[in-house]
């Protein structure tokens, strides 16, 4: 047998003329920037989460350096965040010339440990980002009173968490800020690279949408310095389309967290989700030893891993300025040496789920 890890092309085949269609639609029109598809998302986006204001944009990444430089952040400014998530996160921040701040992770959800925030806060520190790890919000309403304590704003990058679910609200309206990823691998993915960004605030959305266009307030008269960081049409129209069927996705992957967690919970370690929480299972990720001999055997078997992610940011290279060493968050770096994803989309069958559980069973006892 042989998994497809993300199984992108079935995601297409299943709506394959409604995607046609529409990607027909903006051929024919060849309005490519800022079409009519890209308003017709924003509406859907703000209805899905609750939030008052969506704004689509280019990326993940472009959608956190929009937030930041919406804050006004600027060189030696402070934000906190997670030294285990994906390298965007702080490579935002220092983008801007303001300082990453880490704080270690929960051991068993992964996200940030909110104990620990506190103490990291000083005269500095403008922000907070909680990254909603493997489709699994943080506990924002403790994050959300922390901040509040000291006049700080909440960005919650929810990359991985978009549909997702806390305290019965929507992952994307939980705080100050969100941003969302649309990566061709995450839940909600279109064809190409895409984010959004999410707000409750008129005023910062409206600085949001013209730092997007590099700073226009009306054609060719500039207000701020900005970015050319606009989602193109396509890849509007593309999720326009899976947004539609978007929740019937989420169940179908909730199917085969629980069919995974049947198998394995007394095997290896497994997500736990939080009894206030939903997660959209952007990874399947379990703990493991002798990870890299485990990934060979089950590639072996037509099993295909990956690991998100093998290195804490506070160890990359890119950040030796920043004078952390090994030790430092101790907790993200034994998850980081552990971690490892299964295949995880919405398309994988019983017989598939049951698999993968029984070959890795079989090499972790």
């Amino acid at each position: 047998m042989k998994i497809d890890f993300a199984n992108l092309t079935k995601a297409y085949l299943d709506h394959k003329e409604d995607f046609d269609r529409e990607i027909g639609k903006v051929m024919y029109d060849a309005n490519y920037i800022m079409g009519q598809q890209i308003q017709d998302l924003e509406e859907e986006l703000e209805s899905y989460t609750g939030a008052k204001h969506a704004i689509s944009c280019s990326s993940g990444t472009d959608a956190l350096l929009l937030v930041l430089m919406a804050l006004d952040i600027q060189p030696g400014d402070e934000v906190i965040t997670t030294p285990f998530t994906f390298i965007a996160t702080a490579e935002t921040i220092a983008l801007l010339k303001a300082i990453p701040v880490f704080v270690d992770v929960d051991e068993t959800t992964f996200n940030i440990d909110v104990s620990k925030i506190e103490g990291k806060i000083t005269s500095r520190t403008k922000a907070i980002i909680p990254v909603s790890m493997y489709g699994q919000v943080s506990d924002m309403d403790a994050i959300n009173k922390i901040a509040a304590r000291h006049n700080l704003a909440v960005i919650e990058d929810a990359a991985q968490s978009f549909g997702a679910t806390y305290k019965d609200k929507k992952s994307c309206n939980l705080s100050t800020f969100a941003c969302t990823s649309f990566f061709p691998a995450k839940p909600l993915g279109c064809f190409g690279d895409g984010g959004a960004v999410f707000t409750n605030n008129y005023e910062a959305a409206e600085k949001i949408k013209s730092l997007r266009l590099h700073g226009q307030t009306e054609r060719y008269y500039h207000k701020y310095i900005g970015m050319g960081g606009r989602l193109d049409t396509i890849q509007a129209a593309i999720l326009n389309v899976k947004l539609k069927t978007y929740s019937i996705d989420i169940d179908k992957r909730q199917k085969v967290a629980e069919l995974y967690n049947s198998y394995l919970k007394d095997v290896v370690k497994t997500p736990q989700i939080l009894t206030d929480n939903t997660s959209v299972w952007a990874q399947y990720s379990v703990r493991v030893k002798n990870r890299e001999a485990l990934q060979r055997k089950l590639s072996e078997k037509g099993i295909p891993t990956a690991v998100h992610y093998p290195r804490p940011l506070h160890l990359q290279e890119c950040f030796d300025y920043l004078k952390y060493s090994e030790g430092d968050f101790p907790v993200a770096e034994r998850i980081s040496k552990e971690i490892m994803s299964l295949p995880m989309n919405p398309f994988l069958t019983d017989e598939e789920i049951r698999y993968v559980a029984k070959n890795l069973i079989e090499l972790v006892k």
